[in-house]
């Protein structure tokens, strides 16, 4: 058996090694089995990587936009041509199904494709006589080296929410991937290295916390994007605001699901709701964990055709050729410890008084017994308030809950702390309208089960979800990673 690989530093256009050479194990979460190690950075290897861009940030800022754009479009060709091999290796490393990392690579292509449009994007404004004989206008400018921490659920999408559009507004980028899935940032670094982007441009630093804190508090960072638990977002957004850095950060999420007495397909709703809560076994920010049924009649179907549906979502290693482009697979989730507290969350549900409908702590997968596999687990009678309503399981768990109107509905999910996203299944124009108007989530959706917006709209929660204004993606991409810079001009010195 050959030797896992070793995930290692991108720095100044080389491939480098850490000052102290740390490492760390990297496991397949579906066998166990160690498939790669993974560099722990020094503050010392952060400062290496930052002072590389730093040093190429000139250049690049004053390249005209299509020459910085059109590296962007050679790594979209590549990533194309690499899509199957990157899909793999993140679905070896995160463990969600087959489909699910090819759909996780169409949208990484999708959001370097909308950061191709920067020459658009990027337009200043001009306003002509904004005052007697004085014009004014309004330019963007990049600011320097920006920087992201991303989390292990998609380890190719999450950094490509950031990565494309600070290279095509002129800065220069650190990405710090996390631990727990490397492989594929390593991957794709290599596929960054083949466009001919000048060295520092991208780099690639390697970590845990120490680098990420790192990284925070580096005076050569003018901003940082992170993804993960609300309560770090806090904590990375008070930290950039003492250093006066700008700061965009998306946390945690409680996604609910409003079902309307009105809407008749019942079987397309089902469906539509259990892909939406179960793939990537609940690990995604955009996965819907709390369905809210109005009315007795809507409670009692849609609790018993949920049930039984998710019964048939298959829990399996990925890789199992019998199968593994099953559109139903599901995959284990990411380590013992997220397994751990996953079963933890249910007992604790189970005491609370909820109705344990579908348990799924005891899935057994042949081959699997040292992966992390919890089948689908559903609640019912849960009361808003419970802690399995409460928290995010960032797993395979879905609460339903009971409401007598759709105002009932709206109130449990504007009380609730996260407000990331929510949808509603309903075929009126009035209850879709009110939804949309008075339901406080970020991402609104209405018939959809994951209102995931393309990556030319915005992306960003409300609430604990979010810390900060600054969402991501599209224009909003461009007011973070570049300055407006104001000119008020006179001409004609003579006509004063």
């Amino acid at each position: 058996m050959s030797e896992p690989k070793v995930a290692r530093n991108y720095f100044g256009g080389k491939w480098v090694r850490s000052s102290d050479e740390k490492l760390l194990e990297v496991e397949n979460p579906s066998t166990g089995e160690v498939i790669g190690r993974v560099v722990l950075s020094s503050a010392a290897d952060v400062d290496r990587a930052v002072e590389a861009a730093r040093g190429a940030f000139g250049p690049w800022s004053r390249t005209p936009l299509p020459g910085r754009v059109s590296s962007l479009y050679a790594l979209r060709g590549l990533l194309l041509d690499h899509q199957e091999k990157i899909s793999r290796t993140l679905c070896a490393e995160m463990g969600k199904s087959l489909p699910d990392a090819r759909a996780e690579m169409n949208r990484t292509v999708q959001n370097v494709e909308a950061a191709c449009g920067m020459p658009i994007l990027q337009h200043g404004d001009k306003m002509i006589g904004s005052a007697a004989g004085i014009d004014g206008e309004v330019i963007r400018l990049p600011l320097g080296v920006f920087a992201a921490i991303t989390p292990f659920n998609f380890p190719a999408m999450a950094p490509f929410w950031f990565l494309p559009y600070a290279l095509a507004t002129g800065n220069t980028f650190v990405l710090k991937p996390s631990e727990q899935v490397p492989l594929t940032m390593a991957l794709i670094a290599d596929l960054l290295d083949q466009t001919g982007l000048p060295p520092g441009v991208f780099n690639l630093v390697n970590g845990d916390k120490a680098a990420a804190e790192a990284l925070v508090d580096h005076p050569g960072v003018r901003g940082v994007s992170f993804v993960g638990k609300s309560s770090t977002c806090r904590a990375v957004a008070s930290r950039c605001v003492a250093l006066n850095k700008r700061c965009q950060a998306m946390g945690s999420a409680k996604n609910h699901l409003v079902v309307m007495p009105d809407f008749s397909k019942l079987d397309q709703l089902i469906r539509n709701m259990s892909t939406s809560c179960f793939g990537c076994a609940g690990q995604r920010c955009m996965a819907s964990s709390a369905i809210v049924a109005i009315g007795d009649e809507t409670y009692q179907a849609v609790t018993e055709r949920f049930v039984e549906d998710s019964k048939r979502f298959l829990v399996a290693n990925p890789f199992d050729p019998s199968v593994a482009d099953e559109p139903m697979l599901m995959g284990p989730v990411i380590s013992a410890d997220a397994k751990r507290f996953i079963v933890d969350m249910i007992a604790r549900g189970v005491a609370e008084g909820a109705t344990l409908a579908l348990d799924g702590r005891d899935a057994v997968i042949p081959g699997g017994e040292n992966g992390h596999f919890l089948g689908p687990t559903v609640f019912t009678d849960v009361k808003p308030g419970m802690e399995i309503h409460r928290t995010e399981l960032f797993g395979p768990v879905v609460v339903i809950l009971k409401a007598a109107s759709l105002d009932g509905a709206i109130s449990i999910i504007n009380e609730h702390q996260y407000a990331n996203a929510c949808s509603i299944y309903t075929q009126s124009g009035h209850y879709a309208r009110k939804f949309k108007l008075e339901a406080e989530c970020g991402i609104i959706g209405v018939n959809v089960g994951i209102p995931a917006p393309v990556p030319f709209l915005p992306f960003g929660g409300m609430n604990d979800s979010m810390v900060g204004d600054v969402k991501m993606q599209g224009k909003a991409a461009v007011s973070f990673f570049a300055a407006d810079k104001v000119i008020v001009e006179r001409f004609g010195f003579g006509e004063w």
